[in-house]
């Protein structure tokens, strides 16, 4: 009865790992699938036209240009806070090189939003893609750390920053948003699926799921952006209330990092240690 036992653990081990292999190459050969066989998609020139189009103070769009600032704030005091390591609960290197990106990805969306939201148009909008796009790559980067060790997780904040650079270079040659559109919905959605996948060695889980359920809502709001603001008598628009959503997410995030604790330290993690 124990040879049967001990035999069952690692058949279970194997039959997870060959399971989770079929996911991510099925979600691989679905992504591939919708960009090589779908239509260029040209950027519309509705994309830069939002409902709230007030001048208050002599600012263009005032409420969708000043709905930014969060981001700055957040983003500046988690990057000191990432970089500092005496608030944040951060047990590997790599973790502070995702984190700080994310941060600082998070404050250079601040200003890209800005500058895009003044006077939008096809031109102006990469600096509102681009730093959201390092920001996701980062965050999820910072979550492939924390599950799976900081030599995966490192790599996969390269190839995906790199991704998002190259991402934003076609759209801006090409005029075809597939491949930014596809990052910008596929790697928010990967973050559930890996922090259920894979165990991690941190409490406090949970904020992962409600960070992606914000994001979910920040795009609803988006979407919704002339009927939200109907709704309200006018006072702020969806597009508006996106961005302070989007804005909850590094800040319950920041939450995360100071309030959970360490359950077990990765052998990977300690072997890369110097």
């Amino acid at each position: 009865m124990m040879g049967l036992g001990w035999v069952a653990k690692p058949n279970n081990r194997q039959c997870r790992r060959w399971t989770t292999s079929r996911i991510w190459g099925a979600t691989f050969l679905c992504c591939m699938c919708l960009i090589f066989f779908t239509p260029r998609i040209p950027r519309s020139p509705k994309h830069h036209q939002f409902v709230d189009m007030r001048n208050l103070l002599g600012v263009p769009n005032t409420l969708n240009v000043m709905t930014n600032f969060p981001f700055l704030v957040v983003g500046v005091l988690g990057l000191v806070l990432a970089l500092e390591g005496g608030v944040f609960n951060i047990s590997s290197q790599g973790e502070v090189w995702t984190w700080a990106l994310f941060y600082a990805g998070i404050a250079g969306v601040a200003f890209g939003s800005a500058y895009y939201h003044l006077k939008p148009d096809d031109h102006r909008v990469l600096w509102d893609t681009l730093p959201m796009m390092v920001a996701f790559s980062s965050l999820l980067s910072s979550l492939v750390v924390e599950r799976l060790g900081q030599r995966i997780g490192l790599c996969c904040m390269f190839a995906l920053n790199l991704a998002a650079f190259l991402c934003v270079v076609y759209e801006r040659i090409y005029n075809d948003i597939r491949f930014c559109m596809m990052f910008q919905l596929t790697l928010p959605l990967a973050i559930p699926v890996i922090a259920v996948l894979y165990r991690s060695k941190y409490t406090h889980s949970r904020y992962w799921f409600i960070s992606t359920g914000i994001y979910l809502l920040a795009k609803f709001e988006g979407a919704t952006d002339r009927k939200l603001y109907h709704v309200n008598n006018y006072i702020i628009s969806g597009h508006s209330l996106e961005h302070l959503c989007l804005a909850l997410i590094p800040i319950l995030l920041s939450v995360m990092l100071i309030h959970r604790e360490l359950k077990f330290q990765r052998l990977v993690d300690l072997k890369d240690r110097p």
